[in-house]
């Protein structure tokens, strides 16, 4: 997800028990809610280095734990070169030991990590010993509503204090604790209702036939702004369908509407083109692989995308495999792009 909502996340923990944090605990959950995505920056070196490193550096178990103690060790650091004497309320604090940093900052880390397995990409968490992809399609990247419960959660104590502020009304108390408890309860039932919804497009997607077709096995994938549509795609025996399912009360759903694409037929082409070192990698990755091969003046080109993502969607996430063959089948390249990239 994105980062704005990761560091409301951590805002949200950090004030749902602010009086049991250390010094600077609030800044070691955002910090750390938010510091898995520098593996983003991989996004530089190429396609090639995005899926080997994003959502796996530092979204890792073993990534994460190296990231959690370099943070503790920063603030520990910070902790002792910032006197107490300038800030009146830090005189209540004992100095941050290492293990209660470490212990906040991976509260931290384990929070982006459950938001972000929620999200279709999702992580690799036992990088670099295993491969595997770990994630839940219940929310994208970006989900309004689930930014809206968190600010408000937060900001509405807030207002509501400075207008008792304003009024002559000035008691002190937990509000803004026991807010941030609600608005945790809240995310929790939310993702709970996703969760229920998701289950819905499914049986839904494989209670159907598609142009007298029968679904073989079904994913529903979400759209943030609108928690009630999914988008549906079906595989049956020769066929993968494309379809939109709404759940709303006045929804429909057509399953003879759907957008068909046929599996391509065997051929040597394509079984060459399955057995490359990048297109091994892929199929760990994708959850619809759905391969294609066209053929060049003086050889092939075999392609393998994940039809998780919309043919539309420009997300950096959104990868392929393309692999050139000359016409003896003899690897000419094989190489990871991006969907947005110009297509060569």
């Amino acid at each position: 997800m994105e980062p704005f909502t990761h560091a409301f996340t951590s805002l949200a923990l950090g004030k749902s028990g602010e009086n049991r944090l250390p010094r600077f605990g609030i800044a070691m959950l955002v910090g750390a809610g938010i510091a898995p995505d520098l593996d983003y920056a991989s996004y530089l070196a190429g396609p090639g280095a995005f899926f080997r490193l994003h959502r796996s550096l530092f979204h890792s178990i073993a990534g994460g734990a190296l990231l959690a103690c370099a943070l503790a060790a920063g603030f520990c650091v910070l902790d002792r070169r910032l006197p107490r004497s300038q800030v009146a309320q830090d005189k209540t604090y004992p100095p941050v030991s290492f293990s209660a940093a470490l212990a906040v900052c991976a509260i931290g880390l384990a929070g982006h990590l459950l938001l972000d397995v929620s999200s279709g990409v999702g992580v690799q968490l036992f990088w670099p010993f295993r491969s595997g992809w770990y994630r839940w399609n219940l929310d994208g990247n970006l989900d309004p509503w689930l930014l809206l419960i968190l600010v408000a959660g937060l900001l509405l104590p807030l207002l509501f204090r400075l207008v008792n502020e304003e009024v002559g009304d000035r008691r002190k108390g937990r509000g803004g604790a026991r807010a941030a408890i609600v608005t945790l309860l809240l995310v929790v039932v939310y993702f709970g209702w996703r969760w229920h919804l998701h289950d819905q497009a499914v049986d839904l997607l494989m209670s159907r036939e598609y142009h007298n077709r029968v679904a073989l096995s079904a994913q529903a994938f979400p759209d943030p702004s609108a928690p009630f549509d999914w988008r549906g795609v079906a595989v049956t025996d020769n066929t993968i369908e494309e379809v939109g399912v709404s759940l709303a009360p006045s929804g429909d759903f057509d399953p003879d509407r759907s957008r068909t694409r046929f599996k391509p037929d065997d051929s040597a082409v394509l079984e060459a083109g399955r057995k490359t070192a990048d297109a091994r990698r892929f199929l760990s990755y994708a959850t619809i692989p759905v391969a294609t091969v066209t053929p060049l003046e003086d050889g092939y080109r075999f392609e393998i995308h994940d039809m998780r993502f919309a043919s539309d969607d420009l997300d950096p996430a959104n990868l392929f495999v393309r692999v050139d063959f000359d016409s003896h089948l003899a690897m000419r390249s094989q190489q990871f792009l991006f969907a947005s990239s110009p297509n060569p």
